[in-house]
């Protein structure tokens, strides 16, 4: 087989190839699928064997007073023999991987061969094609966690370590230090734990992605960004905890922790920083400095990690292998997502080359994986484009008073829940329907007194005279009918889905930007309804990250139903998913950066967890088999001690906790009807067209919005999140 070796002596880097460890009682033969290079401890390690003698020596002073010791007792020659023997030999690299189980040893009964299991351990989970792991160095990979992402779990373990020695609380704000791979997943665990992040680091690229991820803000820790942020945050008072993941030589993380942190806070050391503390600093703002030993409770003890001696969960609930298993499920569940953090995937074989790029500077990079052997076939992770909208905006034409309306389609949601409201709405002309039948233009003619009926769509797009056009036809022909009306110049009403396939949403935007026409409404009625709209209101601004769930009891569709054409139609979480998609975006002020569906099989039924940049998480239960009795959708939204619940749209509570006391609102009576917000979203739509002010959503969320709908059926395909890339 082939391993990653260096030489410490000379700095050799080389792929050898190495006889196969045997399989051991107590642990597992594993045939690695990714490994990932640690890019603060592995290249330091790297650097230190290109050096001279003299610079090995003062950059490992630990070492050089063993070396003293050891001419104490053996003497020079002796000595030197020894140094030199270890010093001229091949040592391995690696610590982080995920691979499949080949082959179990005696005394193992959680896995088998199959098993798809992340692996830890400077020892065991190498850069090398197979490992022997002991029992208490590797866990099961859960269901539809990919590979290279699971290859995160031993340095997810490091950054999760550190936070749990940090102990933080819900609410606070901690402060970054070094934003390399380690502080990136800090970062994410600390924002995923409700506490608001400020990332400092000199890298303006890491300091972008990491506030992508969830810091509430970042900056070079030179500059007064960082602190003007903290200030802000906390009210003057300082941060309650700092994080070290900086490595170097320099004294600036623990003097800026000092001088950052809240009387009596918490420093945390996870990095390999120069740590000379400023005595007053420290002493007057009695801080407590703690270190975080690697990935828990475990290391470095040979009866846990060799013989797998656990330690009872009752003494010690995080060890070693406990804070691997957490860190996996954090990622299966949406929690933290590594995917963004990944620059390159590199060919096992080119593990050399890899190396020295990262060396030279030529790869800027948080985290490299290599891919071995067997991968070539596997889909990379998923990822959805969310098309970023750059138009020249031409000037909106503000319309006369009557706002004349075309209508394309007509059938029976247009005739129930849009057409009703404008007909009877001051200020609005229903110009001409467009059907692609006679008679059903007639009928709408007849029933809501448009001025005109027609087969003929061009005639009605050439009309100067009509304002905006209101696309409510089935869904295969949404996203070509708006793309037609916007290059007319009309205002355009579309109808859920805007469109079925990445590339009609693309085109949409390519006619948008050819015409400067972006005067677009996506039928995303919820956020429009009065009943949640005050219960958004009763709930108020929030600080920390929330979780939403929103269960849409669906129920079965007739047979013969338009809708179940998924061939020509799409499936129908693409047709009528955007719904929710959107009203959880407006919950939680943001556009989502990650999709992850899962689906029983032989049903509709569809579980969506949807990630947002501030931590934040909604969950959208699309149920077909649930009871027809039970509410159609229920949505509770939760953070900073609120609880916003929302049923069926006839009735809403907001529950607070405010000290002791508790306080809560219940909407005060029954709504005469379920009013869902069809009504004030066409209201706001007509005054913008009216008016020649901004559209009632904003066109990047319409955009973001149907890529993530869209997205939900290429998880499905992949088993895996989908990144939605471009999300903001």
């Amino acid at each position: 087989m082939k391993q990653v070796v260096q030489n410490y002596k000379s700095g050799e880097l080389a792929v050898l190839d190495v006889p196969v460890p045997g399989c051991k009682p107590g642990g597992v033969l594993v045939r690695t699928a990714y490994s990932l290079i640690s890019t603060g401890t592995e290249l330091m390690k790297v650097s230190e064997a290109g050096m001279s003698m003299l610079g090995k020596a003062r950059s490992r002073p630990d070492q050089v007073a063993k070396v003293v010791q050891s001419v104490a007792v053996n003497g020079v020659p002796a000595t030197y023999r020894k140094v030199m023997g270890k010093l001229d030999s091949y040592t391995p690299l690696g610590y982080s991987l995920c691979g499949v189980v080949e082959q179990v040893g005696a005394g193992i009964d959680d896995v088998k061969a199959g098993d798809l299991v992340a692996c830890a351990g400077n020892e065991h989970a190498l850069h090398a094609e197979l490992n022997w792991v002991p029992k208490n160095l590797y866990v099961p990979v859960p269901d539809g966690l990919a590979p290279r992402h699971a290859a995160f779990g031993t340095v997810g373990s490091i950054a999760l370590q550190g936070v749990r020695q940090g102990e933080p609380q819900l609410g606070e704000v901690a402060l970054v230090v070094g934003l390399g791979l380690i502080g990136q997943l800090v970062v994410q665990l600390l924002t995923a734990s409700g506490v608001r992040v400020v990332g400092a680091d000199p890298d303006p690229v890491r300091c972008e992605l990491a506030a992508r991820l969830g810091a509430a803000a970042c900056g070079d820790p030179a500059s007064a960004a960082v602190e003007s942020a903290v200030a802000e945050l906390t009210g003057g008072h300082g941060v309650d905890q700092v994080y070290l993941a900086a490595g170097g030589g320099s004294n600036q993380p623990v003097e800026l922790a000092a001088r950052l942190s809240r009387d009596r806070g918490r420093v945390v050391d996870i990095g390999k920083c120069r740590l000379d503390l400023p005595w007053n600093a420290y002493y007057e703002k009695e801080l407590d400095v703690r270190f975080s030993r690697s990935y828990g409770p475990g290391r470095y003890d040979p009866e846990y990690e060799l013989e797998g001696r656990d330690y009872p969960i009752g003494y010690v609930r995080w060890t070693e292998r406990r804070n691997l298993a957490c860190f996996l499920d954090l990622m299966a569940r949406g929690s933290v997502d590594v995917e963004p953090l990944v620059s390159r995937v590199a060919d096992f074989d080119d593990a050399v080359e890899t190396y020295r790029s990262l060396q030279d500077g030529e790869l800027k990079a948080v985290a490299v994986l290599f891919r071995y052997p067997g991968q070539e076939g596997e889909a990379e992770a998923p990822v959805v484009a969310v098309p970023a909208v750059h138009v020249k905006r031409s000037p909106a034409r503000a319309a006369g008073t009557p706002v004349r309306l075309a209508f394309v389609g007509a059938g029976n949601y247009a005739s129930s829940m849009l057409l009703p409201h404008l007909a009877r709405r001051d200020g609005v002309e229903l110009s001409t329907v467009v059907t692609t039948t006679a008679l059903s233009a007639a009928n709408a003619q007849r029933k809501f007194g448009f001025a005109g009926a027609t087969t003929d769509l061009d005639a009605v797009l050439g009309d100067e005279s009509i304002d905006a056009v209101f696309v409510v036809t089935r869904h295969s022909s949404h996203a070509e009918l708006t793309r037609k009306a916007l290059l007319a110049g009309k205002a355009v009403f579309v109808e859920k889905p805007l469109a079925l396939t990445g590339d009609e949403l693309a085109g949409v935007l390519a006619a948008v930007e050819e015409s400067g026409n972006d005067r677009l409404q996506v039928g995303f009625n919820r956020r429009f309804a009065p009943l949640l709209q005050e219960a958004r209101k009763r709930f108020g601004a929030r600080s920390g990250p929330a979780s939403l769930r929103y269960l849409v009891n669906a129920g079965r569709l007739d047979q013969g139903s338009w809708y179940l054409r998924q061939g020509t139609e799409g499936s129908r979480f693409a047709g009528e998913g955007g719904h929710f998609v959107d009203t959880a975006s407006w919950l939680l002020e943001a556009d989502p950066v990650s999709v992850y569906a899962v689906a029983p099989s032989g049903n509709e039924d569809l579980q969506v967890v949807l990630r947002y940049p501030d931590g934040s998480t909604a969950t959208i239960s699309y149920v077909t088999t649930g009871s027809s009795g039970f509410p159609k959708e229920t949505l509770d939204l939760l953070a900073d001690g609120r609880v916003l619940r929302l049923d069926d749209f006839v009735r809403a509570s907001v529950f607070v906790d405010r000290g002791v006391g508790r306080k809560r609102w219940v909407s005060s009576r029954l709504p005469k009807a379920r009013d869902k917000g069809q009504n004030a979203e066409l209201a706001a739509f007509v005054k913008a067209v009216r008016t020649g002010g901004p559209m009632p959503v904003p066109l990047q969320s319409l955009a973001a919005t149907t890529a993530a709908t869209l997205a939900v059926q290429a998880s499905l395909a992949a088993g895996a999140p989908v990144t939605l890339a471009g999300a903001r």
